[in-house]
Formats: structure tokens, sequence, C-alpha cells
């Protein structure tokens, strides 16, 4: 369901004007609420874009309780110039499924309230990658795919079995994805599918199933990404992570199938994600193994992407002047594969790798972007030393660039006593 009722505009705020833009020569200010543009009612920032599109442009905002209209060409290459603080002006659509690893099912209370909101809108997935059910979408949705075209889309199946599937989703009203992945289809729309897999629920037969199925719907299909269930320990609903023999059949299955699917589809199209190599202790696929897809929002590539660019600012910086010594935070799944890396980098500097366990929400949760402040602090004072700290900026995702229990890189620095880094991604 909505947050809002559909086409209600509720935060439609200017936050910022562009200089030079459009918005800034026909004198729009931030704190102006924008109600049109070329006369139709917008909802988020995608139909701000699809609206204003081409070259007659028209705006009408709210300022101070008046309405006020603005037109003028837009000239060729010219910036629109308007910012907003959230990309959805009538709230944001709401997730009607209960999957027993929904993660934020599985959170502790008292952190901020954000972090509860579990979101199932397909313009997230649009504008961000996020991954999103479908199950929510009525027919004004589909309208507005249709009219806007908005692709690619990143969908969680999960599984192809509908009976399956809505067992999963603890939602006996799910539609058949299938069904519905082929009507984005006909609608020119491509999307990129995950499977979260659990032991002795999705995988096995009905992995192979939902890996064929989904190739024979490329490329209206672009890729399907398969990822081990995350449990904290705040988990309650049943469920378990893989065993280290269940991930290497896993591994095999998967691997398996890329190797007929590159023969009959030209593409790998079923990419497994770091952690399953990480964890068997096996290398991770080059880059060109992804077929030039952006997969590491999902943990699919992220390796490989690191690696790449890692080497490439190593060759750029190399010098024969010792850079200082550094201490690189991470969780304990990447820590091992980080530290080899690193290693051959040591002609430059002091480089130390120290892995921190995720006390927070448990030792099974091993990736670096769920670290918490708390124990950052707590493991780096215990280690000791005094080189600047290199910290993952995954690990700073909250609206003001806070840590998930509210640290900033200053607060951390300070109860350290050492001064952090946190590099831009």
């Amino acid at each position: 369901m909505s947050a809002a009722a559909p086409g209600a505009v509720s935060s439609a705020v200017i936050d910022a004007i562009q200089p030079d833009s459009w918005a800034d020569r026909v004198g729009l200010q931030a704190g102006d609420r924008l109600l049109r543009v070329n006369d139709h009612p917008v909802r988020d920032v995608v139909d701000v874009q699809f609206y204003a599109a081409g070259d007659a442009l028209a705006v009408v905002v709210n300022r101070d309780g008046c309405t006020r209209a603005f037109q003028a060409p837009r000239r060729y290459g010219e910036p629109l110039g308007m910012t907003f603080s959230t990309p959805t002006f009538d709230g944001v659509r709401r997730c009607d499924n209960h999957c027993a690893f929904c993660f934020i099912a599985q959170m502790p209370p008292g952190l901020r309230r954000s972090l509860y909101v579990r979101d199932d809108d397909y313009r997230y997935s649009f504008l961000f990658g996020s991954y999103i059910t479908l199950t929510n979408l009525d027919d004004q949705d589909w309208a507005r795919l249709e009219e806007q075209v908005l692709s690619p889309l990143y969908v969680s199946v999960h599984t192809t079995d509908p009976a399956l599937r809505r067992q999963i989703l603890q939602n006996p009203a799910a539609p058949d994805v299938r069904a519905q992945i082929d009507r984005l289809g006909t609608l020119g729309i491509m999307v990129h599918t995950q499977v979260v897999l659990v032991p002795e629920l999705n995988d096995g037969p009905h992995l192979d199933r939902t890996i064929g199925e989904l190739a024979d719907r490329y490329p209206v299909v672009q890729s399907v990404s398969v990822v081990p269930v995350g449990l904290t320990r705040y988990h309650r609903r049943g469920g378990r992570v893989p065993t280290d023999a269940e991930a290497r059949a896993v591994y095999n299955q998967v691997t398996e199938w890329q190797v007929r699917l590159r023969k009959r589809l030209g593409v790998g199209f079923a990419y497994l994600s770091d952690e399953w190599y990480l964890r068997l202790g096996l290398p991770t696929p080059p880059p060109a193994a992804y077929d030039g897809l952006d997969l590491t929002e999902n943990g699919v590539g992220l390796v490989s992407h690191f690696r790449t660019s890692a080497i490439r600012r190593a060759c750029s910086q190399r010098s024969d002047t010792p850079s200082s010594a550094c201490t690189i935070v991470t969780g304990t799944l990447f820590a091992s594969w980080l530290a080899q890396a690193v290693a051959g980098l040591n002609g430059v500097g002091r480089v130390e790798v120290v892995p921190v366990i995720n006390h927070f929400f448990g030792e099974t949760v091993t990736v670096a972007g769920l670290l918490t402040g708390q124990d950052v602090v707590a493991q780096l004072a215990q280690h000791g030393g005094d080189a600047p700290i290199i910290l993952p900026p995954a690990m700073f995702g909250g609206p003001e660039g806070q840590t998930l229990d509210e640290m900033m890189p200053d607060d951390i620095a300070r109860l350290l006593g050492r001064a952090v880094i946190v590099p831009s991604e």
C-alpha cells in the first residue's frame, strides 16, 4: 500500500537551486513547493524529469502560500536545476509481504525510525536499484510504467514457483511473478532479479527451476543474482544460513548454469554474490565475468570492482617515497581477501587490515556495511595503535552520514584518539 493516496503531493519542496540552470534563470527559489510541471501534477523526481523533457517548460509552485507560474524555453543542454530532499513527494510505497528473512524485521529496537520502514517502491528500484517484489502494483502503477517505461527495475523473485513464492513472501495474494515480468517485457522494461537463497526452502531443484525460467525470459530478464540469506541474532522466525557443504553445492550449481547459459545466451546471466566465493576461500571472478553489468549494490562483483580500482590507484600513486602507516577496518567476510590484496602495496606504507566482529547484529553478519560505531570503537581500542584508521564508506549510510548506531566519523575519531578517514566510494 502507498504511504499516501496516489497522486497526493506532500513534500515536493525544492531543497536547492543549481546555479546557471533553467530553474535559476526563471527565478525559482529554495523553499518553493512544486505543484505542476507542464500541466502535470508531480509525485516524485521521476515525474519531474519525465514531464520536463522537451524544449517548452512551464511550472507552477506554491511560494509563501501563493501560487506562482514560471515559463520559459529550456536551452539545449541546460540543466533543470531543482533538487529535493526526498525523491518521492507522496510517501514511500510500503511492503505488503512478511518474509521471514526480511532484514528490517531482524533489527533491534531503539534505532532511528527510518531503519524500520519496509519499502517496496518501484520508483526507488528505478532510481537506486532497490529490489522490489512487484506484489503491490495497482492499475495506476502499471499505467505509469507503460507511459514512462521505467527501465530497468530490480525484482526479488526468490523462486518462480508461485505457491512457494507466496509461502516465502507470506502473502497468499502475491501474483505470479513470471506473468508480471512478461508484462513488463511487453512495456519495454528490462529487469534484474535476485534470489535470496534459504537452505531447504528455495535451493536445489527449486533454484534450477528459477534460473531456467528466468533465463527463458532473457533479454527482458538481464540477470539473476544468487545471494545467501542473512540472519541477525535478533532473528526469531526460523530458517538458517547455509552450511559450508550447502554453499559449495550452490557454487557448483550456479557455476554449471553459467557455463550452459554463456553458450546459449552469450552471457553468464546467473551470478553469485561475492559472499559465496569469500566464504569458500575461492577466487572471485574477473570483471569480464559480469558481462558489463553493475550489480555491486547487491554484493555481486564488488570484490572484482575493488580489486580493479585499487590496482589502478596503486599504479597511479606508487612512488619511492614511503607513505605513512594506516589501519583499514572491514568486516570479517572481506578481511582475509583484503589483507592479501594490500600485502602487495606495503612498499608504499605499512597497511594493516583489522577485521571487526559484528557483535551488534551477531557474528553471522559479516559484511562491512553493517558494522556499527560501537563495535569499531570497542575492538580498535583493544587492538591499539595510533595510525590513521580507514573506515568503509558503507558504514555511514544514515541521512546525515552516520552509522546504524548514530555515530559520525568524528565521534569515532574522538573516542579512539586517532585520525579517521572515510574514502569516497
